[in-house]
């Protein structure tokens, strides 16, 4: 009798996780009935009004003649080489310039978060520093380090670096002071009151700021590349705006766009790995 009743527990268990399964999966699929509606009302209204004259195709262009120039770039490349090595170098930059970033930013916010004093004495030129327009310094970036990828990495870091800062420092914060005080009544060390309470603890904190600053990673070397450049995404749609090419600007913002999701999706698997391996440390 009991094992039967442990069977029927098992086989309820087992059904109710294939509807969760089922209702998930119908939700994602709403879900991207949704999106695709709303991409087709905005581009298809875009290209109906390009169309037929109702907005200025030379000022607006239209989603069609925008496509058809990224297939032109991909096949036939752009007057400044092929379209890959704008990308390439584009992209090389934002990685190097988050990474750095993320790094002195966890860095940064952990000793600030864990040291009264250092927080006392840097805190205000920190404020100071990220109170100050971060793109005005792409001009002196370039000036120091010249139109090549280091100038557009610096000033990458900058924007990038403030956002995971700040986070890491009030997730630093945050953590519990109980759960501290009772690993430091068990014996733990400040390396292992680190590697197995605070920065667990931060986790959340320091991987949900990713996402944004990667995006300003993205906008560092692409401004840094519309100021002064000679290769890249950004110095494409500066060709473009020089010329009066409203189709190639926007073309070159629809590179961006992708390379920013496809980017926001590898972080979104990042912080799933990350998360589920703080879970496994707890």
């Amino acid at each position: 009798m009991q094992t039967q009743t442990k069977l029927n527990t098992h086989d309820e268990i087992v059904v109710r996780k294939k509807e969760m399964r089922a209702k998930a999966v119908k939700i994602k699929m709403r879900n991207l009935m949704l999106q695709i509606i709303v991409f087709i009302a905005i581009f298809g209204s875009w290209e109906l009004l390009s169309a037929n004259k109702i907005i200025d195709p030379f000022f607006f262009s239209s989603p069609y003649t925008i496509l058809k120039q990224i297939i032109e770039w991909f096949i036939e490349g752009t007057s400044q080489g092929p379209l890959y090595v704008h990308f390439i170098v584009s992209f090389e930059e934002t990685i190097i310039a988050f990474i750095i970033g993320v790094i002195l930013g966890v860095i940064a916010g952990y000793a600030l978060g864990r040291n009264d004093i250092l927080a006392v004495i840097f805190g205000p030129y920190i404020q100071m520093l990220n109170a100050l327009p971060r793109v005005v310094l792409a001009p002196i970036f370039i000036i120091w380090f010249g139109l090549g990828m280091p100038s557009k990495i610096a000033l990458g870091v900058t924007l990038t670096f403030f956002i995971v800062f700040f986070n890491a420092f009030q997730g630093v914060r945050e953590v519990d002071k109980n759960l501290l005080n009772n690993a430091r009544l068990l014996g733990a060390s400040k390396t292992q009151l680190a590697q197995h309470v605070i920065i667990p603890s931060a986790l959340t904190w320091i991987l949900s700021s990713l996402h944004s600053s990667f995006g300003f990673a993205l906008v560092g070397a692409v401004v840094g590349e519309f100021i002064g450049s000679t290769k890249g995404l950004g110095f494409l749609i500066a060709q473009a705006q020089g010329a009066f090419n409203t189709t190639g600007v926007f073309a070159g913002m629809v590179l961006l766009s992708v390379t920013a999701l496809v980017a926001n999706w590898a972080v979104i698997k990042l912080e799933r790995r990350f998360i589920a391996w703080r879970h496994v440390r707890q």
